[in-house]
């Protein structure tokens, strides 16, 4: 692999002209590249595991497009299907066969679901799922857990307020105090704050939402004790259980989480792999609860470009493959096998370093502690994280560009691929701490 000085030049004149056009030169906050060095990255082509930048740098890519891709990049049977589908048309704002033939092969495997509502982004089948529980129960107020996220939906993009369960605050501009009240904020993993917060509050709520893999905030792995006690408490108070796995979703089996745990959530949303790269979203759930959707109930949902046809080419092409033997087993196998490399090495040298991981999922953490909430992660450990993202650059290997995001292994990446990573981690690590 190359690894000599990167240079970011045409990155960079393309960062300056998209300022003009864009709200600090981005379409979404986190490519900015604030939390890291220099100007973000102009990706112009990527193929298997690794991506090409307009200054026609190679890397070893870890951010799968913040996970969709977990057969790697332009996957040759996900791209033959899309443009086989694109030479019919791109839209048609009807229901069309292949649709049908998505939803067939989600719901003919997966044990957890009856019927699926496609969606275009994880962000919508969230909002979506969180108005179905609302219309099911007739009730308003919801339960989130600190360190989860779920997209930039308005009563979901809160924070904890004062005390040990509060009343949720704003953590964005524009969304009134009203929405933010409706929902309730509690500490990740403390059944003793959701007991004391069901017992007086119980009979107003509308459902828990959680990511059963808290994977947005650093990987934030969940006792299952803790995950039945939510499902134990739904059930005692009528409340709906919303699993979120639009990360974990088809990442960590092929019925998600919701599977690893052997939990029967209400309401499972969806997003990122299930479109092969592709936007789209959905959630999904019993006949019962999704008889309430319109056309055939009173809750309202709908989309021009839900379950658009290229979309579901892309997502059926993608989930075919992951439901070949062994393909997930593998993919545990040699992500385990990588991250145990690097922890090996860092213990030698007796580095501060944890790496959590879930099927193909990992997270670098510096601290030898077991992080299981947010707040346990010191924020001055994103210095590291800085360092160690400029370094890796230098050498080819890509992370998310920031030190709270998860890294994500993809069927592209070889056993070569991940022991040269590996190597170059182990050498970025000793300038991390040197420092």
């Amino acid at each position: 692999m190359d690894t000599t000085i990167k240079k970011r030049d045409n990155s960079a004149q393309l960062f300056e002209e998209a300022k003009k056009y864009f709200p600090g030169g981005v379409n979404s906050p986190v490519r900015a590249f604030k939390s890291v060095s220099g100007p973000p990255l102009f990706i112009k082509e990527a193929s298997g595991c690794r991506i090409v930048d307009e200054d026609d740098n190679s890397y070893l890519d870890f951010c799968c497009s913040w996970g969709p891709l977990i057969l790697g990049h332009n996957n040759d049977k996900i791209r033959e299907d899309v443009i086989s589908t694109i030479s019919k048309g791109t839209s048609f704002g009807t229901p069309t066969k292949l649709g049908n033939t998505l939803g067939k092969l989600i719901v003919d495997n997966n044990r957890y679901i009856d019927k699926i509502r496609f969606v275009s982004s994880g962000t919508e089948a969230v909002m979506s799922a969180i108005r179905l529980a609302r219309g099911v129960t007739n009730r308003t107020k919801i339960i989130k857990f600190e360190g989860c996220y779920h997209g930039h939906v308005d009563s979901l993009l809160v924070k904890a307020g004062s005390g040990l369960a509060t009343f949720g605050e704003s953590t964005s501009a524009g969304i009134p105090e009203a929405f933010a009240k409706e929902t309730i904020v509690l500490p990740l993993g403390d059944s003793n704050a959701l007991h004391e917060l069901m017992m007086k509050m119980g009979e107003e709520i509308a459902c828990i939402i959680i990511e059963p893999v808290p994977a947005n905030n650093g990987l934030l792995l969940q006792h299952k004790y803790f995950l039945e006690c939510l499902r134990k408490k739904c059930y005692k108070h009528g409340a709906l259980l919303i699993f979120d796995e639009v990360i974990s979703g088809f990442r960590v089996g092929f019925e998600g989480a919701t599977h690893h745990y052997g939990i029967q959530p209400d309401i499972i949303t969806f997003g990122k792999i299930i479109g092969g790269g592709l936007p789209v979203g959905a959630y999904a759930a019993s006949h019962e609860i999704m008889s309430h959707i319109a056309p055939d109930g009173p809750v309202y949902q709908a989309g021009t470009l839900s379950a658009n046809p290229v979309a579901m080419s892309a997502g059926y092409a993608a989930l075919q493959q992951l439901l070949e033997p062994g393909f997930y087993e593998e993919m545990e196998s040699k992500t385990k096998a990588f991250v145990n490399d690097i922890l090996a090495f860092a213990e030698a040298e007796n580095m501060e370093l944890t790496i959590p991981t879930i099927g193909s999922i990992f997270w670098i953490a510096f601290t030898k502690e077991k992080i299981v909430s947010a707040d346990q992660i010191d924020p001055a450990s994103m210095e590291k994280f800085k360092v160690l993202h400029h370094e890796l650059l230098q050498r080819g290997v890509y992370l998310g560009p920031s030190g709270y995001e998860v890294g994500f292994v993809s069927a592209a990446h070889t056993t070569e691929d991940l022991n040269q990573a590996a190597e170059i981690i182990k050498e970025c690590l000793k300038i991390v701490f040197e420092k």
